[in-house]
């Protein structure tokens, strides 16, 4: 192997390892993610990351010559009935892309929701510790459990088979499973073809019960994967129905700050970490401030709809609306509007390096273009 030769990456195994890092699953009901355009059969030669697909990020990918656009905002949220050039709709975006062969992916609230997302690399320039969402969320609510029995020689040849097909997730791990030892027994009758002993003797064999997780919409496809590496004619093949279980993901972020501060030093020292120009505050500049819920984006009502948002002095955001303002006074809390773009662009960072973490021969790059729209006069 030539260690100077990258290694061939397709559209489908970038979008498998974002999914791994904003999985869909996590996503609003109302939310359009994943995979939106392109060929995932596709050879990738790399990804630009932005907030906004816009005409000068398109270009600019052209220039790198990658053929991946991973964007926070889907650029597509409605159905389309025309998908034509040179207009003014965000659609004539996506067609410029389909046209140059470029992939469109979205992360969005996905990623707001999940471990190590938007909303936690904003606590992070808080400076929040002991960050809990405020509306969690399941991330192992669609997940099965499949058992199966292999001879202890083919047990390796098996499970790669399955991790292939999307078996043995877990979190930020790949390629998790359980394997034990024990003893199969099986007699065949008159038409079976038995890999190991005779037609009409009961055999014992030395078998290795491996065990991994899978989402339930890829189940059936673990399985089949399972079936095409197994020796046997009819292996033993079982599959459970897991229990949801908490975990550290949903949306928002709610914690304390290691050190309280007044709510016009946190303002500015959130300002200069995120780059934002512009930063709005509710509440007096002096009142101090030593428990944060953030929400990127725009919050809305939601820090005044969960008991643990309304708890906290202070809420963190991009843009609130008037009403809102003046409701989050009512409730007799303080609040930080950083921009929408500027609350959300620091999570590229953390999504860039986290995808090169996970393909390390892919080259991934956050775009230049991509700018807030907003700009002071």
């Amino acid at each position: 192997m030539n260690p100077g030769r990258r290694t061939r990456r397709t559209v489908e195994q970038v979008r498998s390892a974002l999914d791994e890092i904003a999985p869909p699953q996590l996503a609003q009901g109302w939310d359009n993610v994943g995979l939106l355009a392109g060929d995932p059969k596709a050879a990738c030669t790399g990804v630009v990351l932005c907030i906004d697909l816009t005409e000068t990020v398109l270009a600019e990918t052209q220039r790198r010559n990658v053929n991946l656009i991973a964007a926070y905002h889907p650029p597509i949220f409605k159905p389309i009935s025309h998908l034509v050039a040179h207009r003014d709709e965000q659609e004539s975006v996506v067609f410029g892309a389909i046209a140059r062969g470029i992939a469109v992916y979205a992360m969005h609230t996905a990623l707001d929701a999940a471990e190590g997302g938007a909303n936690d690399v904003l606590a992070g320039l808080c400076g929040m510790v002991e960050a809990k969402p405020f509306a969690p969320a399941a991330l192992e609510r669609d997940r099965r459990k499949v058992v199966v029995f292999v001879p202890a020689e083919h047990v390796d040849a098996v499970a790669h088979a399955a991790f292939r097909a999307g078996g043995g997730l877990i979190g930020e791990y790949r390629c998790c499973s359980f394997r034990s030892q024990g003893e199969g027994t099986f007699l065949g009758g008159e038409g079976a073809h038995p890999t190991v002993g005779r037609v009409g003797r009961l055999e014992r064999v030395g078998e290795v019960r491996l065990e991994f997780v899978v989402a339930a919409d890829r189940v059936t496809v673990a399985v089949e994967a399972v079936r095409a590496r197994h020796p046997y004619e009819e292996p033993a093949i079982d599959v459970y129905p897991l229990e949801p279980l908490a975990r550290p993901v949903g949306m928002g972020r709610a914690g304390r700050l290691t050190q309280p501060t007044s709510l016009k030093d946190l303002a500015k020292r959130l300002a200069q970490a995120t780059g934002a120009e512009t930063v709005q505050i509710v509440g007096r500049p002096n009142r101090k401030v030593g428990s944060v819920a953030v929400c990127v984006g725009a919050a809305g009502r939601l820090p005044l709809e969960s008991e643990a948002a309304r708890c906290c002095d202070v809420v963190v955001t991009g843009e609130i609306r008037h009403h809102d303002a003046l409701a989050i006074q009512r409730a007799g809390m303080a609040a930080i509007a950083l921009g929408h773009w500027a609350s959300e662009r620091p999570a590229l960072a953390s999504v860039s390096r986290r995808l090169r973490g996970r393909l390390p021969a892919l080259p991934v790059h956050i775009s230049r273009a991509d700018r807030c729209p907003f700009r002071q006069p």
